[in-house]
């Protein structure tokens, strides 16, 4: 787990973005020019994860609007997930929204995708919602996921066990 490293997204990472793309999200994955737009999307914050060799294995993006964080994408590359990469990406967005003082963070995510729901109910979040056939592949309904205040004491707590449950994957 050492031998990653966070940072934010630039050009040279999209090569490998849209192999991780491809690997989770088949043919209905986001285009390189979507990407490119992200870039200079002034809401838009996206960080990446790479192994010591520079390969980007997974990402997140973030829109941010006021006080909200909305998670636009979240993706690990199939042969580096359960590494605790997903949390690594989590918590180095939340630390970047403690810096700018962004108070609430919000996705979407498919009702049947189980383990991404695990993670996010991890970090707090709360489903409030559902957006009826939000996915335009199968139509497939999503989960509106909320987290409370990430200022309040209550989520600084939910914060401190993701990072420990980090550190404890990095001993590993």
């Amino acid at each position: 787990m050492n031998n990653f490293n966070v940072e934010k997204l630039a050009l040279y990472h999209l090569d490998d973005i849209m192999e991780v793309e491809e690997k989770c999200y088949g043919a209905h994955h986001w285009s390189r020019n979507s990407f490119v737009q992200e870039l200079n999307n002034n809401c838009a914050r996206y960080l990446t994860v790479n192994t010591s060799d520079k390969k980007c294995v997974g990402y997140m993006g973030v829109w941010r609007i006021f006080d909200e964080a909305h998670v636009t994408n979240l993706a690990v590359h199939p042969d580096y997930q359960g590494l605790g990469l997903a949390h690594l990406l989590i918590l180095s967005s939340l630390d970047e929204c403690y810096k700018d003082k962004i108070k609430y963070m919000t996705l979407e995510v498919r009702v049947t995708n189980e383990r991404a729901k695990k993670v996010y109910e991890s970090f707090g979040f709360k489903s409030l919602g559902v957006r009826k056939k939000y996915y335009q592949d199968n139509g497939e309904d999503a989960l509106i996921m909320w987290t409370e205040d990430i200022f309040s004491e209550k989520y600084k707590k939910i914060y401190e066990e993701n990072k420990k449950f980090l550190l404890e994957k990095i001993k590993a």
